[in-house]
């Protein structure tokens, strides 16, 4: 596979921040922040657990895109706060970072993902709802992870994602992923046909048992 060359950014800011969540977990991670990302935005890493660069280990790494009705309001809608919440647990416990990446309803922006939602509530899945509006199904674009990983000296990974264009696009800009882990499945009777239209539309690598998709559905 032939690779994009990229340009450097480097760490701006670090700083340890406390993390708690609605579950009661809690840990400690190390926020950092970047100079010099290709598209200027202020995406954040959370280093988590005991990783270092100086250690032989493969961090795990979770690319997570911005979506505060799912992160921050708790929205059923989707899978994403369940997602957020399970992969800084499991980092912390095996040495890691997270990017968190400002990449609002998969980098369409706030207002156009709640079009989206309204266009949904007519009959059209998440995809379809995209491209109604004149807009790609998915506009994420991840050379600013991939400099953000490089700049914490981070050239292999394992990844944390059911999303196979990560793994696609990291290694197109030259990073080394050994293995992709997948997350857990977080489906309930409000986000199926959500989730049903990510295995179907971009190869999310989700098992959604059928006896389980009619459960949840009834």
């Amino acid at each position: 596979m032939s690779t994009t060359s990229i340009a450097s950014a480097s760490v701006r800011t670090r700083v340890r921040i406390p993390l708690t969540f609605a579950d009661g977990y809690s840990t400690t991670a190390e926020a950092v922040t970047f100079d010099g990302l290709s598209d200027g935005r202020e995406h954040l890493a959370l280093v988590l657990g005991d990783f270092s660069t100086e250690s032989a280990n493969v961090p795990l790494v979770r690319l997570h895109s911005e979506c505060l009705t799912g992160d921050v309001f708790g929205s059923a809608r989707c899978d994403c706060g369940p997602q957020l919440r399970e992969a800084v647990e499991r980092i912390a416990e095996t040495g890691g970072v997270l990017l968190y990446l400002r990449q609002e309803g998969r980098d369409i922006g706030l207002y156009n993902k709640l079009d989206a939602y309204a266009l949904q509530d007519s009959g059209l899945d998440t995809y379809q709802a995209n491209t109604a509006l004149g807009l790609p199904e998915d506009a994420r674009d991840y050379t600013a992870a991939a400099q953000m990983l490089t700049a914490l000296g981070i050239g292999e990974l394992d990844l944390l994602s059911n999303n196979p264009d990560k793994s696609r696009q990291l290694a197109g800009l030259g990073l080394a992923v050994r293995t992709t882990v997948p997350t857990g499945v977080h489906a309930t009777a409000t986000n199926l046909r959500y989730l049903r239209a990510k295995v179907e539309h971009t190869g999310h690598t989700l098992i959604l048992a059928d006896s389980a998709a009619a459960t949840l559905a009834g």
